[in-house]
């Protein structure tokens, strides 16, 4: 839906792209904060498309895996190939709803549902014994011997009430961390 040039949706393809001059409006704000269910405030917003552009090397209105892999804090993350199998060309609306997630103001279900997709790595929504080593694999390195992620991984799931042998959907994920003090933010600078 193509507006004055003064006030592209954000639906258009022109208003997503990386260049300065596509200006946010008053009303591209409002249809992204009601896309990421308010998950940021509208200044917030303004800075996530600012920091959109920068990641947008190519102007091409989305986010790639290579222009991901600049951050410096998204590059050294020891899940980072993971979260860029969720990532791969995103536009701007989908870039601010994946990092609804880490809002302080989205539920711990939302939360969860994040998490689950990192561990269910063929997406079968089925979460697995080795699929959980894997990520635990990803997490220590070289830190800890593969036995002792065994180990590990066998005790956390036994007292939980699950065996190697269970295979996890996302309603055991809620009653596992459900009751945790679950913390995965972000801070979004604000001009």
């Amino acid at each position: 839906m193509i507006r004055p040039a003064q006030s592209l949706s954000l639906t258009h393809p022109l208003a997503i792209m990386g260049n300065t001059s596509s200006m946010l409006t008053q009303y591209d704000i409002e249809e992204v904060q009601e896309h990421c269910k308010h998950a940021f405030s509208q200044q917030e917003i303004v800075s996530l498309y600012q920091r959109f552009c920068q990641l947008d090397r190519n102007g091409g209105g989305f986010i790639l895996t290579d222009e991901f892999l600049t951050v410096p804090e998204f590059a050294v993350n020891p899940l980072s190939q993971r979260l860029l199998r969720m990532l791969n060309s995103l536009n701007f609306k989908e870039f601010v709803a994946f990092l609804s997630a880490f809002s302080p103001r989205v539920p711990l279900q939302q939360k969860i549902e994040f998490i689950f997709k990192l561990y269910d790595s063929d997406n079968n929504g089925k979460v697995t014994f080795h699929d959980m080593l894997d990520v635990l694999r990803d997490l220590t390195g070289q830190f800890i011997s593969e036995q002792q992620r065994e180990q590990v991984l066998t005790r956390v799931l036994e007292e939980a009430g699950y065996t190697k042998d269970s295979m996890l959907v996302l309603s055991d994920f809620v009653k596992i961390l459900g009751s945790s003090d679950l913390k995965m933010e972000v801070e979004v600078p604000v001009d």
